[in-house]
């Protein structure tokens, strides 16, 4: 059984920093690849940042620059360190995490809620 729990969001100021992090239960975490999703109020949820099992990173336009994504594969762990935050990322940020065999298999966190607002 695998479950993701995530922590970190809140409120936060324009300019302002947050780092998500996202626990995974069982004996899979270094099989998955892993990402952060947002979704807005009436908006699609859309990739935020993933990384695969080999470290490697993708991020969504919108957060060049100001977003990082990490995994520590010890603690079952992957984070999103959030900085330079604008009131457009505020949102409901959840975690996802995916294994490929022949079909894909996606596992995901239940949200926490990013506000940014001065």
């Amino acid at each position: 059984q695998v479950q993701l729990v995530e922590s970190g969001g809140g409120l936060v100021q324009p300019g302002g920093s947050l780092r998500l992090s996202c626990a995974v239960s069982g004996s899979m975490f270094a099989f998955l690849a892993m990402g952060w999703y947002r979704q807005a109020p009436g908006q699609q949820r859309e990739l935020v940042a993933s990384i695969t099992t080999g470290g490697t990173t993708n991020y969504a336009d919108s957060v060049k620059g100001r977003f990082t994504i990490s995994r520590d594969n010890a603690k079952n762990t992957v984070y999103l360190q959030m900085n330079s935050l604008k009131p457009e990322d505020t949102s409901v940020y959840y975690c996802n995490g995916f294994v490929q065999v022949i079909a894909r298999k996606d596992y995901w966190g239940q949200g926490t809620q990013v506000t940014v607002t001065s």
